[in-house]
């Protein structure tokens, strides 16, 4: 699904992302709470407005489970295997968030990096993104 040199090229970009994981985290989930608002119902007990500690936090953690899966992406299944089970047993999230979320940090990805994020990068982003939400709707099957 994806070359050596687009592997490379996640891993790298997730690399330089991780010390602003917060910013860019909770600007990816303000972006889904905007266009897809039943999203929100499952954050009912944070608070989710902008810049507080909650959303940011949540977001972090996002974005670093990202970058873990990125340094090696043919063991995604395996790194996201704990993420998958909390998501679909405890947490009960719909997957299509998963999808909304990561075309939401494909856009947050292009204004964050500006110049640096090439057609290359897009699609690459977009593929590793995609795979990314797959693998976590796995346990709904």
């Amino acid at each position: 699904m994806l070359s050596t040199r687009e592997k490379e090229l996640i891993a790298e970009i997730w690399g330089r992302l991780t010390p602003v994981a917060e910013d860019i985290g909770a600007e990816a989930l303000l972006r889904m709470f905007a266009t897809e608002p039943g999203s929100k119902t499952y954050f009912s007990h944070l608070d989710i407005s902008p810049s507080s500690a909650h959303l940011r936090s949540h977001g972090k953690k996002i974005v670093l489970a990202i970058a873990e899966g990125a340094k090696d992406i043919s063991q995604l299944a395996v790194t996201l295997g704990p993420l998958q089970t909390l998501h679909a047993y405890q947490l009960r999230i719909d997957p299509t968030n998963f999808k909304f979320f990561s075309h939401c940090m494909l856009v947050t990805l292009a204004a964050h990096m500006r110049n640096d994020f090439t057609p290359v990068a897009h699609a690459a982003m977009d593929k590793y993104l995609s795979a990314f939400a797959a693998v976590l709707a796995e346990k709904f099957r």
